[in-house]
């Protein structure tokens, strides 16, 4: 008897060792740290837009039991697993039972697997179904349990279950058997979920829905069997139709979302400053317009549109083109990062300096005339000319000898410079330096950068970088023009006539129209938006008809209501703005007068010799009051006005008094009886809280 129990006992402690040595030898146990998913990119508020297939070519996206109806593991724990909040991986009482059937009626009636087995099973995948298999998922599920917890376990079997074909996990397959994401399931959805990773190829619904249908069918019926609904909730939910075909994966902002994941491949998640509400609203608008301007422009016309939030710079929506997998229209190209000829729409660009320099108000007359440059003879678009209008007209009716000739009293290159210095980029013709024909559209730029061009004029002045990974910040801004000059321009833009389908005075918006009628524009914001629309074709054809006012303001109108969001006005006036009508302007602001600041048609000789343009003046003080600082010009012709910052400084008996905005820059403008002008920009450091106001006695040379 001794005996035997000692053999009993040696084969039991060689059982317990072997088992243990082929436990140690199994190795690790899988915990799911290698698992690849599929990069995608979500919005601003993490719903998906596009999600790529694993190197594998599967569909496979991460989720937690936060991003799955609650009803779905009600079914699932009912029909799978009901003792999972209790088992430590595996399920006695269900092992036995499994047993007790195999033996009993010689086949397999249930398994007896827990969740965790088939994690165990799903993260280390084989064929064979043996008793060999079977104690490997036992082991392999303790081994699990012991490392992760519950939570955890779940996960795992969410993002790994096989739904049929090329799809894994739930969120993959509610995709693309629903088109949703599963946080909003009904009964009927759920039970499918929980009845398809049993057999997903020959329970594939859009393969064998009948298999589908049955299979679902009999989890509702062991759903049931728990009491936890009502028999009529159960029968809706076997009246529910089980889905026939996969839908697409989400597909939205697929430019944006490739740019993503082109400059940062390693990261899975990308979340994205885009709205996916506004992303889908601009695609669908992108989509009717184009095939509405098929019919008269031709087929092969494409668009691009873009929005932005003012103050943040972010992106809120961009279409690159109306259809990515359009090739005869090269729908993979996004247009919105095209170099292309802007036509009229840097005008409000060329206004701001000449405000900013103090030669024009919005209500100084300018002529509207036949004039040469050398060869250079600009046009207008109709190519007629209306004599003298206002500056406001002149920009409101993108009249183009106007801002030519402001243009040549600013400067080209210094618009190219300012236009740079606020973070856009021009492309000028290959050799060329800066010419006056810029001002019409003769240089390259990107629908982006001109958004951003125009949000800067929303801003006052100031320019923000676009953005479109969420949670960057808000970069640095960038100068683009003093805030009276970005006020006029906003001014006059609110006031352009709005195409058939817009209200006037809502949205501040310009078009243009390039050489040849290759690409029509049209930027608009309010206090909060800023959108730009772009329509051409991608290869740079010509199109006949092609006209920025007939085809791409519409366009831009539509956008803004389809915002679904009400219009922000823009700021008020800011201090220093002169609002009066022509006959009440400076004398030297009623008329513009060519040859101001040296342009080509320039005769001055009026020059400001202290300070020089750049300097930093460093006041000294008497008795806590800053010391007058000396103005010295040449080539004045009395009598002369001052202007700081485009704002006319009242005169002063004897002497011109000009009063500095505060610390930092300041332009000084000063206007002789002749109309020459000559300005200097200065910094003024911050010595003391109070303003620096300097004094000079000024004597004109004759």
């Amino acid at each position: 008897m001794r005996a035997a129990l000692v053999v009993a006992a040696f084969i039991g402690v060689a059982t317990l060792a072997g088992a243990a040595w082929w436990v140690v030898a199994l190795g690790p146990p899988p915990l799911g740290q290698d698992i690849e998913f599929s990069s995608s990119v979500v919005d601003r508020e993490g719903r998906l837009l596009r999600a790529y297939a694993t190197s594998e070519g599967r569909w496979r996206l991460p989720a937690t039991a936060a991003d799955v109806d609650p009803r779905f593991f009600a079914v699932l724990f009912a029909y799978e697993d009901k003792r999972f909040r209790d088992h430590h991986g595996v399920d006695p009482f269900a092992l036995s039972r499994a047993a007790f059937q195999l033996v009993s009626s010689g086949r397999i009636r249930s398994g007896g697997s827990t969740l965790t087995m088939q994690v165990a099973r799903l993260l280390e995948p084989r064929s064979e179904r043996t008793f060999a298999a079977k104690l490997r998922q036992i082991a392999r599920a303790i081994e699990i349990e012991r490392v992760l917890s519950k939570k955890e376990v779940l996960a795992l079997y969410l993002d790994l279950a096989p739904y049929g074909g090329n799809i894994e996990g739930i969120r993959a397959a509610s995709l693309a058997y629903f088109g949703k994401e599963p946080r909003r399931l009904t009964l009927g959805e759920a039970a499918l979920l929980v009845a398809l990773p049993q057999s997903p190829e020959l329970r594939r619904p859009d393969r064998f829905a009948a298999n589908a249908r049955a299979a679902r069918d009999r989890v509702l019926d062991r759903f049931a069997a728990t009491g936890a609904v009502p028999a009529d909730e159960i029968a809706f939910a076997k009246s529910e139709p089980v889905p026939t075909a996969r839908r697409p994966m989400p597909f939205l902002a697929p430019h944006a979302a490739d740019r993503a994941v082109f400059e940062a491949p390693d990261l899975k998640v990308h979340r994205l400053t885009i709205d996916a509400v506004l992303q889908k609203n601009f695609e669908t608008l992108a989509r009717e317009r184009v095939r509405a301007l098929a019919a008269t422009l031709g087929p092969d016309v494409s668009l691009a549109v873009i929005a932005v939030d003012n103050a943040t710079g972010e992106v809120l929506a961009r279409v690159g083109s109306p259809d990515y997998f359009d090739q005869r229209r090269a729908g993979h190209v996004d247009l919105t990062q095209a170099l292309r000829s802007p036509g009229s729409t840097l005008k409000p660009f060329i206004y701001g300096m000449g405000f900013e320099d103090g030669i024009i108000n919005p209500e100084t007359l300018i002529e509207d005339r036949s004039v040469a440059y050398g060869s250079y003879a600009p046009k207008d678009f109709d190519s007629t000319f209306q004599g003298t209008v206002t500056v406001r007209r002149a920009l409101q009716q993108s009249l183009n000898v106007p801002a030519i000739a402001v243009l040549d009293e600013v400067g080209a290159s210094r618009l190219t410079a300012q236009i740079t210095q606020a973070g856009a980029t021009l492309a000028l013709p290959s050799g060329e330096p800066p010419g006056l024909a810029i001002g019409l559209g003769g240089v390259g730029i990107r629908l982006s950068d001109l958004v951003m061009l125009y949000a800067g004029i929303a801003q006052q002045g100031t320019t923000l970088p676009l953005n479109e990974h969420f949670g960057a910040g808000v970069s640095q801004a960038r100068r683009l023009m003093e805030p009276v000059a970005a006020w006029y321009v906003g001014n006059i833009l609110l006031g352009s006539p709005p195409p058939d389908n817009g209200v006037a005075g809502r949205i501040a918006f310009k078009t243009g129209t390039s050489y040849g009628y290759r690409d029509a524009w049209s930027v608009g914001f309010d206090g909060k938006h800023t959108i730009g629309v772009w329509v051409g074709r991608a290869d740079g054809a010509p199109v006949p008809g092609l006209v920025g006012r007939a085809v791409a303001a519409p366009i831009l109108f539509d956008a803004f209501a389809r915002l679904n969001a009400p219009i922000v006005a823009l700021p008020h006036a800011p201090k220093g703005a002169l609002v009066t009508s022509s006959a009440k302007l400076p004398p030297p602001l009623k008329y513009f007068h060519p040859g101001r600041l040296g342009g080509a048609m320039s005769l001055a000789s009026l020059r400001i010799l202290f300070p020089p343009d750049g300097a930093r003046l460093d006041p000294t003080t008497t008795d806590g009051k800053p010391e007058p600082i000396p103005l010295k010009i040449s080539g004045a012709v009395a009598p002369l006005t001052v202007m700081v910052n485009g704002v006319p400084v009242a005169e002063q008996p004897g002497a011109l008094l000009f009063t500095p905005d505060g610390p930092g820059f300041s332009r000084i403008t000063v206007m002789d009886g002749s109309g020459a002008t000559a300005s200097v920009v200065v910094r003024v450091d911050d010595r003391s809280e109070s303003h620096l106001t300097a004094s000079a006695a000024i004597k004109a040379a004759r």
